[in-house]
């Protein structure tokens, strides 16, 4: 794969949200879910559909490699 879409992402952190929900009055959000949310965000700010995997951090490829995982194991 080497582009991640807008529709994957959101998939991807509603994944890790169900997996471990925001925490405390401030809504933390796990490091999987934050690491997705910054691409994601960047995404919605910048009207793209999809992203270059290359150009993502290590905890969001991470995040990734897990989330897709768990989806075709299911």
């Amino acid at each position: 794969m080497l582009f991640i879409t807008i529709q994957e992402l959101e998939a991807a952190i509603n994944y890790w949200r169900s997996q471990s929900p925001a925490k405390g009055e401030e809504l933390i959000l796990s490091k999987e879910a934050a690491a997705l949310a910054k691409p994601y965000a960047l995404m919605i700010v910048q009207g793209s559909q999809r992203m270059p995997i290359d150009i993502l951090d290590e905890a969001c490829k991470e995040a990734l490699t897990k989330f897709m995982g768990a989806r075709n194991s299911s």
